[in-house]
């Protein structure tokens, strides 16, 4: 057993990777706080987050506040006696409990700070089609991800990856960073550093705010690179989306996988270009994105190919911008 007592906080599936990392490498975890469980799916029936179904597996302890700032939950939380929480995907925490631990309140944040504060970081660094991309640790303050700097990770960032698969790879290379980040409290050797000491001179600070469905919406005016790493920054979830017309009705759909051209042209753009068979084109601007796998509103995914064999796409020439 490790000498560091921890509370984890986490809730979607990218902290369980932490929470399992901090089990397997001897650590005592007092507790873990979580989200309530919640009504999903068209069903409605009420589910539980990703970290509790892994902690009750485990057989630890669980909280689950609706609100953080409860009495009740806040002295239960001081009754652990925790040398340090972890904080993983989680809500903002109050003042008066990220300041309860002696060692401080870690949080893991999916972007090489001060970089991509914000909600949404793995989405927006492709969207920004960034080549490098990573994962930080620092203790919470009062403000959004501004607080100092304990350890970083660089993480590559390869042109087929969309955000599903960056989410994966970053949520290993935090589990692991969160382990070294403890080790070196540990040991002395991690000092907390203020994020400016990270940036170079005459850095601009790219955000990465929440996303919400306003945001999805393809723009075709773009030009073929920045439609394609706007499609894949967003997928598989929530996507990208656009709409097919005709004069009787609209069709939206959401665009899983694309695939850019930079070619010049005189198609408007979004205007569809089809044998109807086996391939999706969208005209840009200087050049097309080929759609490679799509799904239509209220039906399943499905390839171009498949998509064509059930869909009459002549019947609905272009999108709407």
């Amino acid at each position: 057993m490790k000498n560091l007592r921890v509370v984890f906080m986490g809730t979607p599936e990218f902290a369980v990777a932490s929470l399992g990392s901090l089990i397997m490498n001897g650590y005592e975890v007092a507790a873990v706080v979580t989200s309530p469980d919640k009504p999903a799916g068209r069903g409605r029936n009420v589910r539980k987050p990703a970290v509790k179904i892994y902690a009750e597996s485990h057989y630890l302890p669980v909280l689950q506040p609706e609100n953080l700032k409860n009495p009740v939950f806040i002295e239960r939380l001081k009754r652990l006696k925790a040398d340090v929480f972890i904080v993983v995907a989680f809500r903002m925490l109050p003042e008066e409990v990220w300041k309860i631990p002696t060692q401080g309140t870690i949080n893991l944040h999916a972007s090489l700070l001060p970089q991509y504060r914000g909600a949404a970081p793995i989405n927006h660094v492709l969207i920004n089609g960034e080549t490098m991309t990573g994962v930080t640790t620092f203790l919470i303050d009062d403000k959004i991800d501004t607080g100092n700097i304990l350890l970083r990770q660089e993480v590559p960032v390869f042109p087929f990856e969309n955000a599903g698969d960056l989410h994966d790879k970053l949520m290993k290379h935090g589990a692991r960073l969160i382990i070294r980040t403890l080790e070196g409290i540990e040991n002395g050797s991690v000092r907390p550093k203020s994020q400016t000491d990270f940036m170079l001179p005459g850095e601009i600070l790219k955000t990465a705010p929440k996303i919400f469905p306003g945001f999805c919406i393809v723009n075709w005016n773009n030009d073929p690179r920045t439609l394609h790493n706007f499609i894949r920054g967003l997928s598989p979830y929530p996507c990208a989306r656009s709409v097919f017309r005709n004069e009787m009705k609209n069709v939206s759909f959401k665009i899983f996988e694309s695939e850019p051209h930079k070619e010049m042209h005189d198609f408007q753009p979004g205007h569809i270009l089809s044998d109807g068979r086996k391939y999706l084109r969208i005209a840009c601007r200087e050049g097309f994105i080929d759609i490679l796998s799509l799904q239509i509103e209220g039906k399943k995914r499905l390839s171009t190919t498949e998509f064509l064999k059930g869909f009459r796409i002549e019947e609905y020439p272009e999108p709407l911008s």
